[in-house]
């Protein structure tokens, strides 16, 4: 990616970490002809695979009636969510730690 892409894609990165509305809106903005940037199709795919497991392991992590593991679930989502949006910010294409290369390879065709 070079520096011409990231400019083009970045606030397309950022609107991706926002909600789950935001990565469709974000995704959409990517995909006009003229718009269409790697760099925010990488965060899309990066923003789109912590919001999916943030409402999957959300759910089972509230099940527990813990306050211990839910407070370590929504610690753990919050670190990886300031990570990747920060990252966008910073105009870096890095991958959230732990699950970020995954969410490359199950989405890899997403804004291609």
């Amino acid at each position: 990616m070079n520096e011409q892409d990231i400019e083009k894609g970045r606030k397309n990165a950022i609107i991706s970490y926002l909600t789950l509305i935001g990565v469709i809106v974000a995704y959409y903005m990517n995909n006009e002809p003229d718009k269409k940037s790697a760099f925010a199709s990488f965060h899309i795919r990066q923003s789109l695979g912590l919001w999916l497991t943030f409402f999957a392991l959300g759910r089972m992590a509230g099940s527990f009636d813990s306050w211990l593991i839910s407070s370590s679930f929504y610690l753990c989502f919050a670190v990886l969510f300031i990570y990747g949006f920060s990252n966008a910010i910073g105009r870096k294409a890095q991958t959230v730690p732990l699950v970020g290369p995954l969410y490359q390879k199950f989405f890899k065709n997403l804004g291609n």
